[in-house]
């Protein structure tokens, strides 16, 4: 069994990246900041193991005190060599001890810790247990965009991965609909997807007529059909960064109406992509975006935000939704993607990933918004 390196970056990126954890720990009022395998893990290390067992791993971060990660001896190895392994002091611990009270050592016993979200259960009460005055906070709450601003490298990877998903898309929109299942084209896409250097594909959403109202269909046994409207929302990770892309085309000619509602939610896209720029708040994303959709009479068709954070994982903070009052800052990257969804009928969503830049935004899907007709 062995553990792996997700992102290529060095050990001095990674160094840099838990120091700043560690300071905006400090920022938040927070003793430290303790991380279980997982995407936080990954971004801070670069480590993460094969397997995520019920033995416990747990990098320590705190302001002041060099990072370290407990972790199973029989683990240590490859903690060891990972990305991030000569800035990390290794604390290994044998099976038949309390990992608990090792970890307890690291710590404040007073101290409130920011702790990543996906942790165990049995592994925050067993810290809780072992330090009762501790105290724990979900970093979702404590810090949110710790990973929300990337750096230059990690938009280009970011870039990356949108222009695999949308040659994924260009081959796509050649391959026969009418006739097939929706499982068919979704396994088509995942196939591109990998063909054009994703690791991981992590959704293929293919929703036909009136299907794609549900805008997490997914895929299923429907036999598509000349006539329908088909959503078509996939991604995944290359290189350690994600891909999100939607776009929805049409089998055979489309119906005036059908052509109408995709324009608005074309319309409603550019209006959100043109609403990005730093300083501007999450929400007026949302705002820019769903006026459109409103004011053409579909505002109860819209059922859901208008973006999310992309990564190291698919979702991810910062939220284009109404409430969202963060500012926009350079290196923020997100989807924008609205859409209308008219129940038993058809579907329609449009979505790119956008970054922030200095004075605007940048589009990281480049594929046509237009209408596509496919056979």
């Amino acid at each position: 069994m062995t553990g792996s390196t997700t992102t290529p970056f060095s050990a001095a990126d990674h160094t840099a990246r838990m120091e700043r954890a560690a300071r905006a720990a400090a920022d938040a009022g927070l003793a430290g900041l303790l991380v279980a395998p997982g995407p936080d893990m990954v971004w801070l290390t670069g480590y993460t193991p094969t397997a995520v067992t019920e033995r416990l791993t747990l990098l320590v971060l705190a302001p002041g005190q060099d990072p370290v990660l407990v972790v199973p001896t029989l683990e240590a190895p490859d903690a060891e060599n990972s990305a991030a392994g000569e800035a990390l002091t290794l604390r290994d611990w044998t099976d038949g001890k309390d990992p608990y009270a090792v970890t307890a050592g690291l710590l404040d016993g007073r101290g409130r810790y920011g702790i990543s979200d996906n942790t165990w259960g049995m592994h925050v009460l067993g810290l809780q247990r072992t330090l009762p005055d501790s105290s724990y906070a979900a970093l979702t709450d404590a810090l949110p965009m710790l990973r929300a601003v990337k750096d230059a490298a990690e938009v280009e990877l970011l870039a990356a991965a949108g222009a695999a998903a949308d040659a994924a898309f260009e081959e796509i929109r050649k391959v026969p609909f009418a006739g097939r299942r929706e499982s068919d084209v979704g396994h088509d896409l995942a196939a591109l997807l990998r063909r054009f250097g994703h690791s991981q594909v992590d959704f293929t959403i293919v929703g036909s007529g009136p299907n794609g109202a549900n805008p997490h269909h997914e895929v299923g046994d429907r036999v598509i059909q000349r006539g329908d409207m088909v959503v078509l929302d996939f991604g995944g990770l290359k290189d350690g960064y994600g891909s999100d892309t939607t776009r929805t085309v049409h089998v055979g000619e489309p119906t005036e109406e059908e052509r109408r509602v995709h324009d608005i939610v074309r319309a409603a896209q550019e209006a959100g992509y043109q609403a990005v720029r730093p300083d501007v708040a999450c929400q007026e994303v949302d705002r820019a975006a769903r006026a459109v959709i409103a004011d053409a009479g579909y505002g109860e068709y819209f059922i859901h935000r208008t973006g999310h954070g992309i990564g190291v994982t698919t979702h991810e903070p910062p939220y284009m939704i109404e409430g969202e009052e963060l500012p926009l800052v350079p290196g923020m990257c997100f989807s924008v993607e609205p859409g209308i969804y008219l129940p038993g009928r058809f579907g329609v969503r449009i979505e790119d990933i956008v970054t922030v830049t200095e004075d605007g935004g940048r589009r990281l899907n480049n594929t046509t918004r237009e209408m596509v007709i496919v056979d």
